[in-house]
């Protein structure tokens, strides 16, 4: 547990989580959009409501004695970091209570796991993040999307802003996200890690 010397204010909530996705019609179930969708079953699941803040879309919900930030940063994927870092300045979180929900195509789809630190892998928006708050040291929930298949020619920008297949149960792969969010807030980053990596 952290002491705070006197003066210094402690933060304001337990666990800031931050959806990436892009605002728009045309990207609402993209799977570049799927951290916007695990931020919204987390509201829906809490009770949550959003208000515009910090460049984005915010809800504070609980989580029985813990209090959440939900963040759907509306600057698009490649500044995300612009609003991520100035909801990071007023809650006072530290990188360890900022969980960044997003799709990663090194991931088979449908598969999910959560982890502290690591690279950027060629994402803009991790990238984003990175710069604005001077580290990568900060808890990811990677949602796989994976790769375009076979014979699938288009670049993998083109693929991550199109829809995913009709066969992968998309709600149920939100759901389980949400549940790893929840897990992570609760009990920690390596309970998580067992339970859904």
């Amino acid at each position: 547990m952290r002491l705070f010397r006197r003066g210094e204010r402690a933060p304001t909530l337990d666990l800031l989580v931050a959806g990436l996705g892009n605002p728009g019609r045309e990207y609402e179930r993209t799977r570049h959009n799927i951290g916007w969708r695990v931020v919204d079953e987390l509201a829906r699941r809490h009770s949550g409501s959003f208000r515009s803040k910090f460049d984005g879309q915010l809800s504070e919900v609980r989580l029985g004695d813990l209090r959440l930030a939900l963040l759907k940063p509306e600057t698009y994927m490649n500044i995300s970091g612009k609003s991520i870092s100035a909801a990071r300045r007023f809650f006072k979180a530290d990188p360890e209570t900022l969980v960044i929900v997003h799709d990663d195509v090194d991931l088979e789809p449908g598969r999910i796991q959560a982890r502290s630190g690591g690279g950027l892998a060629g994402h803009n928006g991790l990238r984003s993040i990175a710069a604005a708050l001077g580290t990568q040291d900060f808890l990811r929930l990677r949602v796989g999307v994976g790769r375009p298949g076979r014979g699938d020619r288009r670049p993998v920008a083109d693929y991550v802003l199109s829809e995913f297949e009709a066969e992968l149960d998309v709600d149920a792969l939100v759901a389980r996200a949400a549940d790893a969010v929840e897990t992570i807030a609760k009990d920690g980053l390596e309970p998580a890690q067992q339970r859904f990596n």
